[in-house]
């Protein structure tokens, strides 16, 4: 900002553009003074990449070669190296019979190409696989994965010089001794006619930590957030300050070991963006299909799977994963809480981290009125607690916009196989004790939410302070967005399991002035199922246990019509409990009309009720109770308190039925915008179990008959 106040102090007021482009420049020098060869301009790596089927690290690899410099012609002459090297280099999976061609007829030929290696112990040796070409048992030097040990761990892409002998060429005599690429040959039928000259891995084998804690202190946070952006291919001035550190979240996996994240949003947000392009330590596993072999542990090889090889494994469509085998989502659970899980008589530990990225096809509105924000999950997860339970971090991504051309940055970033490899040093650093200097967490934190809320501000701080340098506002600033990100998992957790989540009013303690700070979620303040005002007549809200065996919010709107005095009801389909529940309502009121209102009719009248399950946890069969209190209220033409809700039952008889799980069933309600609750005398006894914070939350009204209920939710003294 040096420029922009010397603008100033001259009497000439920089427009917005113009500030930004200033902070542009200083932030451009700064990187040019502390990090010169590790930088790229990140439009040039867009220009290409639309045309070539590469990851960016190794355009980026590419490119930090030829073109490191701000003079144009040098930069052009550096993007036609490039494209030349990429045309005439880079294997495609179809064209790998002409390259071998190519090989065999000049000798030799430089090939881009994702290299594998594997030890031989029958013959001896290492040998390399290449992906596109499509070959396999090519010996390779054993320097090389001795140097590069990635190579035995899944494969990296390199830049691979071959040479091709022709069987009549070789010297037949050397069989039994070593060649030149220091591969020992047994037989003559081990002969290869592919050799590797050289191999350079397209990734930087080494990265020097303190070099980089040293140059983050010429910048500001704010100009290192916006570089850590520019880096993964964003533009940070395209965004929103908390559009920024959502995007960051995305990075708490690749930094943090055996991180649980989760992020559902809309399409064309980028969400897998990052895991399948900016990083080489991670995986995406695309379509969600795989087994516990791929995935954990292939007993058959005794080969540990993906968590053991990569920093990271991503589901992308989370409504599509699908284990193969039933215990699949058991060890993962098992994965998810401890690093580790046991594959016959062993037990295994990994540190990958497990990202879960889906698509919401509703709005955050009405995902939150009827079901839980984990619904695109399938089944087995989405609902199972205990599997949610253990996801450290919800990143909201319906708040991060849909990604058009402005979003992605022209400007300066750090080369990504650089940001890459300086994320993954930082995984062995540890900062999450850095909260206990200044505060201590509130007490509705459970082990597993201080577990979450601490990896979360580990990862903040090494991605934000590498260096080690940060104040307590900063600390802050990292705890307040941990907590937010975790409490969204415990609020639909509260949803799904009830009281054994109530504790969801996260906060934290400063030190020094004991002030408690509460953290909530923005998307909480939304519209309430129970709406606020007047209802019609004849309309009730209902809380009790659905078919599901979930507790959740019922509606009914009822219809007066001249007639015989028939009784019709929707929305129940052919649920026998329900229509019985029904009936004895509308029995109930012929036989007891006359002790409630004589003007209540039930023999000139036809009266017709719709009922619906608000939340999709399956029709109730508590609707006695509530289809009395609709039938008595359309017919008096007298609505119900405004955000009443009814809880209990009646038999035939009307003897009042307590309710049941009384302290969920009150939590269901206040969720749902209920500031009344109509309770039936013989639940008194229960409210002890109810914590006081939530029966504060209520007018709570009593009622000793059928009659007694009636008249007070009609508001009738």
């Amino acid at each position: 900002m040096i420029l922009a106040s010397a603008y100033k102090d001259r009497g000439y007021v920089m427009d917005d553009t113009e500030v930004k482009e200033s902070r542009r420049e200083e932030i451009r020098r700064k990187l040019r003074e502390n990090f010169d060869g590790k930088i790229v301009r990140k439009d040039l790596t867009k220009k290409i990449k639309e045309g070539a089927n590469v990851p960016v690290y190794v355009l980026e690899f590419l490119l930090g070669q030829y073109c490191s410099s701000d003079d144009e012609e040098i930069l052009q002459s550096g993007m036609e190296s490039v494209k030349q090297i990429l045309a005439n280099n880079y294997v495609r999976p179809d064209e790998a019979q002409k390259v071998l061609s190519k090989l065999r007829q000049h000798g030799s030929h430089t090939v881009i190409d994702m290299i594998s290696v594997q030890l031989n112990l029958k013959k001896d040796r290492y040998e390399a696989s290449f992906t596109n070409l499509g070959l396999t048992g090519i010996p390779i030097d054993e320097t090389y994965p001795e140097k590069y040990d990635r190579l035995l761990c899944g494969g990296i892409w390199c830049i691979v010089q071959l040479e091709y002998e022709s069987d009549e060429d070789a010297d037949v005599e050397g069989y039994g001794e070593f060649n030149d690429a220091g591969v020992k040959y047994k037989k003559k039928k081990d002969f290869s006619p592919i050799r590797i000259r050289s191999l350079t891995p397209i990734q930087m084998p080494h990265v020097d930590i303190e070099e980089l804690k040293e140059g983050r202190k010429a910048f500001t946070k704010d100009e290192w957030l916006d570089i850590l952006l520019r880096s993964t291919g964003m533009e940070p001035d395209e965004f929103t300050y908390r559009e920024k550190w959502l995007l960051l979240n995305r990075m708490l996996p690749l930094v943090e070991n055996n991180f649980n994240f989760c992020e559902l949003g809309p399409r064309s947000t980028g969400k897998s963006h990052l895991y399948k392009e900016i990083s080489p330590n991670s995986i995406l596993v695309s379509g969600g299909q795989t087994t516990v072999a791929n995935l954990f542990y292939n007993m058959g090889r005794r080969q540990v799977g993906l968590v053991g090889l990569w920093d990271c494994v991503a589901f992308d469509e989370v409504a599509g994963i699908n284990f193969k085998d039933k215990d699949g989502v058991q060890i993962m659970k098992d994965y998810m809480a401890s690093g580790s899980f046991a594959r016959g008589k062993e037990e295994i530990s990994a540190s990958a981290s497990m990202v879960f990225v889906g698509n919401i096809n509703q709005s955050v509105d009405v995902l939150l009125k009827t079901s839980s924000l984990f619904d695109p999950f399938p089944p087995e997860m989405g609902t199972d607690t205990a599997f949610l339970d253990r996801m450290h971090c919800y990143n909201p991504g319906w708040e991060i916009p849909k990604f058009r051309p402005e979003h992605f940055t022209d400007d300066y970033g750090f080369i990504t196989d650089y940001l890459a490899e300086f994320i993954r040093e930082l995984r062995k650093e540890n900062y999450g004790d850095a909260l206990d200097q200044y505060f201590r967490l509130g007490r509705n934190l459970n082990q597993r939410d201080t577990i979450a809320v601490r990896k979360m501000v580990d990862g903040y701080i090494k991605l934000l302070y590498p260096d080690g340098s940060f104040t307590k506002d900063d600390v802050a600033e990292c705890l307040t967005m941990a907590l937010e990100m975790r409490r969204r998992v415990k609020e639909q957790l509260k949803k799904l399991g009830g009281m054994e989540f109530y504790d969801v009013n996260f906060s934290y303690i400063d030190n020094e002035t004991f002030e408690e700070k509460f953290v909530s979620v923005p998307e909480q303040g939304g519209g309430k199922l129970i709406p606020e005002g007047m209802c019609n007549p004849g309309q009730v809200y209902t809380v009790s246990r659905g078919k599901s065996g979930m507790i959740g919010v019922f509606r009914l709107e009822s219809q007066m019509l001249p007639g015989s005095g028939k009784f019709d009801r929707t929305g129940l389909g052919s649920d026998r409990d329900a229509k019985e529940a029904t009936n004895t309502a509308f029995n109930f009121l012929k036989a007891n009309g006359n002790r409630i209102s004589g003007s209540i009719s039930t023999t000139n009248k036809d009266y017709i009720i719709g009922y619906q399950d608000l939340q999709g946890i399956g029709m109730t069969d508590k609707l006695a109770l509530p289809t009395l209190i609709a039938l008595c209220s359309i017919a008096l033409s007298k609505p119900t308190l405004s955000t009443l809700a009814v809880l209990g039952e009646i038999s035939i008889s009307g003897t009042l039925i307590k309710v049941y799980e009384l302290a969920n069933a009150l939590q269901v309600c206040l969720d749902s915008g209920a500031k009344k609750v109509l309770l039936p005398i013989t639940s008194a006894a229960d409210l002890g179990s109810v914590p006081p914070e939530l029966m504060g939350s209520f007018q709570i009204i009593f009622y000793n008959s059928a009659e007694d209920a009636v008249f007070k939710a009609l508001g009738v003294e």
